[in-house]
């Protein structure tokens, strides 16, 4: 595996023995991020809905660096048996990045209930499952090392508006919210909070989008932008995971080079 130019910083070996958990894992950032920490010499634990990605990824990985623990984020009782796999094969937890999410953008007028519902579900109330899930190792092990690392993925769209992305970007901006409501409760006890806020990314989040108008302008915007790749931003993940633990990146935002 070939490994990133910004993975050469001599703070790379604070990845080896850490223990990561990236949900979204199937693919996309979740999946790069993956790929960037077990190079970094990390253990990842993948957390997503698809079961066979996962599984292809540990085949790809390692199953002596990474384990798939397949549970749907918006399931307490799902993701409740993946922590618990988590800590039984890989130990305490000292970095997490929540990760998973969907964009399903419309024009308001459509009223399209059911993708707002999924959108905050699994944007928003994702993260918080997650974060009930995995805190109590975080804390135990920022107490005892000095430092543990949680980082939410959210958006461009959390401080720039786009037309039919509103409950899109308002579930992206309540994850940086939270990200800096949590940086200010977590920081004394050894757990830096980082939240990355990308612009256009070539991932699947992209194919997902429903309605053909938007879809359609999305194109349009890919065809006029190099877009970011999804290892760009994990190659940033992974960074800021190995700095020292005197130093941390609250928040961090990376746009393609083109996108104004």
């Amino acid at each position: 595996m070939q490994t990133h130019p910004l993975l050469s910083s001599p703070h790379t070996a604070a990845l080896d023995g850490r223990t990561a958990v990236v949900t979204g894992a199937a693919s996309g950032i979740g999946a790069a991020a993956a790929r960037r920490f077990v190079a970094a010499g990390a253990r990842v634990a993948l957390v997503a809905r698809r079961g066979d990605r996962l599984d292809a990824l540990v085949d790809e990985l390692g199953a002596d660096r990474a384990v798939a623990a397949a549970a749907d984020v918006t399931d307490p009782a799902a993701l409740d048996a993946a922590g618990a796999l988590v800590a039984d094969r890989l130990g305490p937890v000292d970095l997490v990045v929540a990760n998973a999410g969907v964009m399903l953008p419309a024009p308001l007028e459509e009223l399209r209930v059911d993708e707002w519902r999924r959108m905050v579900d699994l944007n928003l109330v994702g993260v918080l499952e997650t974060v009930r899930v995995f805190l109590p190792a975080l804390l135990e092990t920022g107490e005892r090392r000095g430092v543990a690392d949680l980082m939410l993925t959210s958006s461009l769209g959390a401080r720039a508006t786009f037309p039919g992305y509103a409950v899109y970007g308002a579930t992206k901006a309540a994850v940086s919210y939270l990200a800096g409501a949590w940086r200010a409760e977590l920081a004394p006890r050894g757990v830096r909070v980082t939240v990355v806020e990308p612009g256009l990314t070539d991932s699947e989040l992209a194919g997902n989008v429903a309605h053909a108008g938007q879809a359609e302008e999305l194109a349009g915007m890919f065809d006029a932008i190099p877009a970011l790749r999804a290892a760009d931003v994990a190659d940033l993940l992974a960074y800021t995971a190995a700095l020292p633990a005197r130093a941390g990146l609250p928040s961090l935002s990376i746009l393609p080079s083109r996108q104004a």
